[in-house]
């Protein structure tokens, strides 16, 4: 890994006093170094590829600022990072332009709409004709506000029973209730 620093600092100091073919190598470099960077953090390559053509000109806007005395790498990842961020703020804040806004839907949609026509009381009847521990069971669950483990201490049964008790009372009201 440090030699491709050095090379990649060499690169550098040398496209800086004006050798295009060492400019041209590190920018080629540059592009397999940050390809898999902005690859993990896009989902698709076009953008990755537009963003990386931003960056390498971002990079050779900012060439004059590099100090040769410092390392080469986390000069470019800065500017990457930096570029991603703006490229990742422009993406959602059109994503935001173009949401729905919830408050207008809900003048749009009917009150009803979040509402379930079931409750404990629409379905009591249903419930009363369960065999008697599982009419019980949903009665103290639905009706009276307890808890498994509660209603498991109350009827005297282990909390894994009143939990397959009442799964298999809510899947026999289904059933009935789908008919």
């Amino acid at each position: 890994m440090s030699e491709q620093n050095d090379n990649l600092e060499n690169l550098m100091r040398q496209s800086m006093a004006g050798d295009q073919r060492a400019y041209a190598a590190l920018l080629t470099e540059t592009a397999r170094l940050l390809k898999p960077f902005l690859s993990r953090r896009l989902r698709f390559s076009n953008e990755v590829d537009d963003l990386l053509q931003e960056i390498l000109l971002s990079i050779h806007k900012a060439r004059h600022t590099y100090d040769g005395k410092r390392p080469y790498k986390p000069w470019v990842y800065a500017i990457a990072k930096f570029r991603l961020l703006d490229h990742l703020r422009a993406h959602y804040a059109d994503h935001l332009r173009h949401a729905e806004d919830y408050d207008e839907l809900e003048e749009i949609l009917p009150d009803d709409v979040t509402e379930t026509a079931l409750s404990y009381e629409s379905i009591s009847a249903e419930v009363e004709k369960l065999p008697e521990k599982q009419a019980t069971i949903l009665r103290l669950m639905h009706q009276d506000g307890y808890t498994a483990k509660e209603v498991a201490a109350k009827i005297g049964m282990n909390e894994s029973a009143v939990k397959v008790a009442a799964h298999r009372a809510y899947k026999i009201l289904r059933e009935r209730l789908e008919r």
